[in-house]
């Protein structure tokens, strides 16, 4: 029998607008019942995943910063990739370049006249009213390696002007709830990794992720069942639309990954 594993991004999807997963719990609880993997792969930062994981009590592996990097925990697998990096008590395989080039890039926009600013230039504070998190999380999630969150500070400025600036500098642009530069990587490929792992250590599996946003789709393409959740004010992302073969969720955030769950376990007979 194939095994399932499930991929799940967190803001807007596992966790709702309040950073909650209560009404995803009994399905959390359901499929580690069942030792289904539920790898979190997610624009949160390494200190943010680790609360997450153990508020969820996970050990299984799990993405960082949108793709750049990937922690598995020793002895999870038994074999791992050659340039897997030890780290505490994971192994890390790093797909995004040094932060300081992504600061070094911010600073020649900046320098050329546009009103953007990091994370990195913000107090805890700030990004706390900014992104609605606690004190103590909104220090997480400054703690950044690979992906560096900005906010543009004078709306007559052009997006697309900015994005093209970025891309010139050999970066990616993308936009969840905020607006983010890193290199090339995106959650697909560290997707891919760990569909290689797996096969490896499990034989044939069953891949299903679940996903909100634009950051998701090259996750959710990636995988046998993609599951697009449903925003709060009732629409989906339009990048995610015409997904081939995925379902859209009736309700949003944890209660439609709950419902995903749900109806995937029923069809799997699991």
């Amino acid at each position: 029998m194939k095994r399932l594993v499930v991929f799940t991004d967190l803001d807007g999807t596992l966790l709702d607008e309040n950073y909650s997963f209560g009404p995803a719990r009994e399905s959390l609880e359901q499929l580690k019942a069942k030792d289904v993997p539920v790898v979190l792969c997610t624009s949160k930062t390494l200190p943010e995943v680790l609360h997450y994981r153990g508020l969820m009590s996970l050990r299984d592996p799990f993405v960082i910063e949108n793709g750049g990097a990937v922690f598995i925990e020793k002895g999870y697998f038994r074999r791992m990739p050659e340039e897997a990096r030890e780290m505490d008590n994971f192994y890390m395989i790093e797909f995004g370049l040094p932060f300081e080039k992504l600061i070094e890039v911010i600073r020649k926009l900046k320098a050329k006249g546009f009103k953007i600013r990091g994370f990195h230039e913000m107090s805890e504070e700030e990004v706390s009213r900014l992104t609605g998190l606690a004190i103590e999380e909104a220090k997480w999630a400054k703690d950044r390696r690979y992906d560096e969150v900005f906010i543009i500070e004078d709306n007559s400025q052009d997006i697309e002007t900015i994005k093209r600036e970025i891309e010139r500098e050999g970066l990616t642009y993308t936009f969840g709830r905020l607006h983010h530069i890193k290199a090339s990587f995106n959650k697909a490929r560290a997707v891919r990794l760990l569909k290689e792992l797996f096969m490896q250590e499990k034989g044939d599996c069953i891949f299903l992720a679940l996903g909100d946003g634009k950051n998701d789709k090259e996750m959710l393409q990636e995988v046998d069942i993609p599951v697009v959740i449903k925003r709060p004010d009732g629409s989906y992302e339009e990048a995610l639309l015409g997904i081939k073969n995925a379902y859209y969720t009736k309700r949003p955030g944890p209660y439609g990954w709950a419902e995903a769950i749900s109806q995937v376990l029923e069809k799997l007979e699991l």
